[in-house]
């Protein structure tokens, strides 16, 4: 529903922008280049979702891999200890743990089919537990919360979209979104345990967000200690590195668990294809609705009111070009990748805009758009705190994304 009211306003805007212009300055040629964007974003959300078939079949059958060989229930089995303390209110090898801790896992790998299905069915478990039907309980809150903060281990959809929008090295963003992404689950997870009082100093609790805070710090300290021209190289080459690992280790596991590796890849690549397929007329559309509000003049205005503001302080204002992805983000993550595609587009891929827009992509997730869906699914209307708790955790993601940009690309 979000989607729709901003795919509307996007062409009343321009409208209404580009009007102005023809009333004020007898400009009759802005609505010549809206009607010509109009055609060409089309050809570009298409060129783009076919160019896409290829990689997403790929890594989709490459995933299927990984899910079937076990990774996902390991990472289940890793984290487990984790969760249920921050879970204190759900009971003791209660169902909903198992479909929890398996739709953050699917999260964190990219796959987005698998965790979708155990998310829901995690709302309805927890919902068993509610004693209050219509109002989010503690344990569904922070379920939500963690879901809106996006940790992800392997941003597959961004780096597909780097390959096809002709990124040198489309991986290049993986440490970065890594750390962004990071930032932003515990700012959700913090704000969360205050408004519900959960002991963040529990030993368990500590030592896994010591852990990772620990492993954060020294990748942000070795990266910031290294000469400028080294960065971007060293990442890209460990982000490489690492994603290759994960895949040999993909199909190690399948072989241990004695699947068929092969006929796994294609039951995965075929998801991959009709994945591919099924996004082109959303990635059309709202690339012809950015298409006709940039045309018209207004997305220039509306960067340069704030690249203006934020000058007149004297802060740097190379970023401000992706902040239409961040400003998006929380409300449509359709309509958040458009903006993505169009800042690639516009500035280049491997443009310091063009990989800010990816980082902060894959830094969260879609607040508005989850908490419809999840509490939706189990007739929540009273949502408490959960908005407030996801955007804390969309703006920390933002912010950390924007200085981690300027450390490995600027």
């Amino acid at each position: 529903m979000a989607l729709n009211y901003i795919w509307i306003a996007f062409f009343i805007l321009a409208f209404i922008f580009a009007l102005g212009q023809l009333i004020f300055t007898g400009n009759t040629q802005v609505f010549s280049d809206m009607v010509n964007e109009t055609f060409a974003s089309a050809k570009t959300g298409f060129e783009i979702s076919l160019g896409l078939t290829g990689v997403l079949t790929l890594w989709m059958g490459l995933m299927k891999i990984g899910e079937k060989g076990g990774m996902v229930k390991m990472l289940s089995k890793i984290i487990g200890p984790f969760f249920s303390r921050i879970f204190p209110e759900l009971p003791r090898e209660h169902p909903a743990y198992g479909s929890i801790i398996m739709n953050l896992a699917a999260n964190m790998l990219g796959l987005d089919n698998a965790a979708t299905p155990m998310g829901l069915k995690a709302m309805g478990e927890m919902q068993e537990v509610n004693s209050k039907k219509d109002t989010a309980s503690n344990s569904q809150i922070m379920f939500l919360v963690l879901n809106t903060s996006g940790l992800t281990i392997i941003p597959v959809s961004i780096m597909v979209f780097r390959a096809q929008l002709g990124a040198a090295n489309p991986a290049d963003i993986f440490i970065p979104i890594l750390l962004a992404t990071f930032f932003s689950t515990i700012a959700g997870l913090v704000s969360v345990s205050v408004m519900q009082k959960i002991n963040l100093f529990d030993r368990v609790i500590l030592a896994y967000l010591g852990g990772m805070t620990a492993f954060i710090v020294a990748v942000i300290w070795y990266f910031s200690s290294l000469p400028k021209e080294d960065i971007t190289r060293i990442s890209t080459f460990a982000a490489n590195f690492i994603l290759f690992v994960v895949i040999i280790a993909f199909i190690v596991l399948g072989l241990v668990k004695k699947i068929n590796v092969y006929e796994t890849f294609i039951e995965g690549a075929k998801d991959g294809f009709k994945i591919a397929v099924r996004i082109i007329p959303f990635l059309v559309a709202i690339l012809v609705a950015i298409g006709v509000f940039r045309a018209s003049g207004a997305m220039d205005m509306l960067i340069n009111g704030l690249k203006f503001l934020l000058g007149s302080i004297g802060m740097d204002t190379s970023f401000t070009g992706a902040l239409p992805t961040a400003l998006m983000k929380p409300l449509s993550g359709a309509g958040a990748r458009g903006m993505m595609v169009d800042a690639m587009t516009t500035y280049g891929a491997d443009s310091f805009v063009g990989r800010l827009a990816s980082t902060v992509q894959g830094a969260t997730d879609t607040t508005f758009y989850i908490i419809a869906v999840y509490f939706g699914s189990v007739g929540i209307k009273n949502t408490r705190y959960a908005v407030s708790c996801g955007l804390i955790a969309d703006f920390a993601g933002i912010i950390a994304a924007i200085f981690i940009a300027y450390l490995f690309f600027a």
